[in-house]
């Protein structure tokens, strides 16, 4: 059995093994390349089997889009709907494309157990964290950036400008389970339980 590979990001060349004269494809992905030349977060407690960080899927994340052989074919926009396609997964990850139109939310949720790292592609997206008794904090990220969410954090992604979006999403441990949060009778917070082959929708 061969062993595991120690590098984060195991399924993309080491960046002095790049070609040096391969041309990115957008400024964006050039900025995600300029992360990957980086040093590598520290690794997650727990050995090579452990969940990775936040801060590791933000990386993971990037890696994916700087190979859009993955994703590249897959992108599509859809008036009434958000777009998702998995284009990684193993025993410590899984990932999605996300194609993003004119108002696409999917309202505030969780990832049960996992944490998440998102790099965008294309357009711009805002993330909105839940907080109790005050006004959601959020941030706008362009194409180019990224950003983690722990798997304790309750939020809410949105389409944000003028220009269609394009996300890529990574988890680990890898998403089966999300929660969905609504405000029901009487003010209560709910939470109800989904798969995640299911698609959030702003309540």
């Amino acid at each position: 059995m061969s062993a595991r590979p120690t590098r984060l990001v195991w399924f993309a060349a080491e960046p002095a093994a790049r070609p040096a004269a391969r041309r990115p494809l957008n400024a964006a992905v050039a900025r995600f390349e300029r992360l990957l030349a980086t040093p590598e977060p520290p690794p997650a407690a727990g050995g090579p089997d452990a969940p990775l960080t936040p801060e590791q899927l933000e990386r993971f994340a990037a890696a994916l889009a700087t190979a859009p052989a993955r994703w590249r074919h897959l992108v599509r926009h859809e008036r009434d709907t958000r777009v998702y396609e998995r284009i990684f997964a193993d025993a410590r990850v899984n990932a999605w494309l996300i194609c993003w139109s004119d108002n696409q939310d999917t309202g505030f949720h969780d990832h049960d157990e996992s944490a998440g790292g998102i790099a965008v592609i294309a357009g711009r997206v805002r993330e909105e964290r839940l907080v109790v008794g005050a006004a959601p904090v959020a941030r706008e990220c362009n194409a180019g950036e990224c950003l983690n969410v722990p798997a304790h954090a309750i939020h809410r992604v949105l389409h944000a400008g003028t220009q269609p979006a394009v996300t890529i999403h990574a988890y680990s441990p890898p998403l089966v389970r999300m929660g969905a949060y609504q405000v029901g009778p009487g003010g209560a917070l709910e939470r109800r339980a989904l798969s995640y082959e299911e698609q959030l929708r702003a309540a």
